[in-house]
């Protein structure tokens, strides 16, 4: 059975990972007979939003990894304690948060900085030509890793 690494960046779609990608991704992982391997960064969110009024709630913090757990029911592992080796395939649903805390790119845009273990996840993957699922804004993350490297990558929309 295939085991595929899935990259969480928070629980919601406007500060971490979009609900309906993540489930879904999961869903149809599993019901494939994939076994999966979930992680997010141990880090704090750039900010807090509250959903239900859709715009910041200040002076609340929360951290990525706690935050990703709650949709996995706490079955997921820091990112910088997993490498490509340890999955056949890697995936990055969606969500704000992949711009957000993944990546600078939702304040920066093209100038951006990613993630340090986010980079290394994404290289180590392509360097061992497995394959990448990248879902709404997160291709942004796989451009950003291989900048400069001069790795030709496929991508099928």
């Amino acid at each position: 059975m295939p085991r595929i690494g899935v990259v969480l960046c928070g629980c919601g779609v406007f500060d971490g990972s979009e609900i309906a990608e993540t489930i879904l991704t999961l869903y149809f992982l599993q019901k494939n007979g994939a076994e999966v391997l979930v992680m997010a960064p141990d880090v704090d969110q750039m900010h807090v939003i509250n959903h239900l009024k859709g715009e910041p709630a200040v002076g609340e913090t929360r951290n990525v990894l706690v935050e990703s757990a709650r949709i996995v029911r706490g079955d997921i592992k820091d990112m910088a304690e997993v490498s490509a080796s340890d999955f056949d395939a890697l995936a990055i649903p969606g969500g704000f948060g992949a711009a957000k805390n993944l990546t600078t790119f939702a304040v920066d845009g093209a100038d951006c900085q990613i993630n340090p273990e986010m980079k290394r996840l994404v290289k180590e993957t392509l360097n061992a030509k497995k394959p990448l699922a990248a879902l709404c804004i997160a291709p942004v993350i796989v451009a950003k890793a291989m900048e400069g490297t001069g790795i030709k990558t496929s991508i099928t929309i």
